[in-house]
């Protein structure tokens, strides 16, 4: 096989004091090849954006930090470097799209010079150039009347508008990495089936590794080549879209899966889950989804579930599949 694009090896990233810290990512390993989709799925507080914030060293410390494990980019270790190496990757070689757009651009600053900015700092472009440059990139990510909106600010624009803009900051240099956190989240249906075949378009057409957080199971089966399914800090299913779709293994994963409206009208009653995920102070023992899951069983309470194969590459972990007997 391969080496992979991107590897992340027993991620462990906690919060407070050094020592004793409460871990928010606990034990996360998962692979990205070049050219794929990997989708990242679960509630909120899941854990799915401190791992995407862990790729990029944006972990805020204090309070949090990589505890241990590995992140490697094409056999290259990211976790350890210092800040002036970490610069030199983010933008270049692994950049972002932010969940919301107002808030992640500078008000301060029109959008071209935003996007210049990117690649004066990595490429060494004069100001002229970059400008040239920032106005093919509006172009590409499909903003009407890019001579204008070029010298326009954040406000100005449209919150579909304002999220083109942000990729096209993250493509600006041809990186190897793009991780988009909840891309679509603050744009309304349209928009957002606009956003998700741009970004698609441009995956394919660039060859990049994608890695999208999303709490959305229909933009996963929009977009994605293969899910990870993430609750409370900790992988519990991953496999290809189809193999997750169709054979979901896992009762969290089974659970978001009928939660989704149904497109015939027929339910009387959307399902929920019930409970919430649980806080880091209050994490339970076993399997961190028993309080909520309508399967458990006696060993769910006391141990930690091992992955068991239920397909080609696709993997869960439910003491069920090996077998366990139901607590009445």
């Amino acid at each position: 096989m391969a080496e992979p694009l991107l590897q992340v090896g027993n991620l462990r990233i906690g919060f407070g004091r050094r020592g004793a810290e409460q871990l928010a990512v606990d034990g996360v390993s998962f692979r990205l090849d070049a050219g794929e989709v990997l989708g990242i799925v679960g509630e909120s507080g899941c854990g799915k954006s401190v791992t995407a914030l862990s790729l990029l060293g944006l972990v805020p410390d204090p309070p949090g930090r990589v505890v241990g494990g590995s992140i490697r980019l094409r056999g290259r270790e990211l976790v350890g470097l210092d800040e002036a190496a970490l610069n030199q990757v983010r933008g270049k070689d692994v950049s972002m799209i932010f969940q919301e757009p107002m808030t992640a651009l500078n008000p301060l600053f029109t959008v071209g010079e935003q996007i210049g900015e990117t690649l004066r700092v990595h490429e060494r472009l004069g100001r002229r150039e970059a400008k040239g440059r920032a106005l093919a990139l509006l172009r590409k990510v499909g903003i009407s009347h890019p001579e204008h909106r070029i010298d326009q600010y954040p406000h100005e624009l449209s919150g579909g508008m304002r999220q083109r803009v942000m990729i096209a900051i993250a493509l600006a240099c041809g990186p190897q990495v793009l991780i988009a956190d909840e891309p679509t989240t603050a744009l309304d249906v349209t928009i957002q089936a606009q956003i998700l075949a741009l970004l698609r378009d441009l995956q394919r057409e660039l060859g990049m590794g994608v890695v999208l957080i999303t709490h959305d199971l229909g933009v996963v089966a929009q977009v994605v080549d293969r899910v990870i399914v993430m609750y409370a800090g900790r992988i519990v299913e991953e496999g290809s879209v189809r193999s997750v779709f169709e054979q979901p293994s896992h009762p969290y994963t089974r659970l978001l899966l009928e939660s989704i409206p149904a497109m015939d009208g027929e339910q009387d009653r959307l399902p929920t889950i019930a409970g919430m995920v649980p806080s880091l102070a209050q994490l339970p023992r076993g399997c961190r989804f028993h309080p909520r899951c309508p399967q458990a069983h006696a060993a769910c309470r006391e141990g930690v579930p091992a992955f068991v194969e239920v397909g080609a590459g696709h993997r869960a972990a439910c003491f069920a599949l090996n077998g366990a007997t139901h607590a009445v």
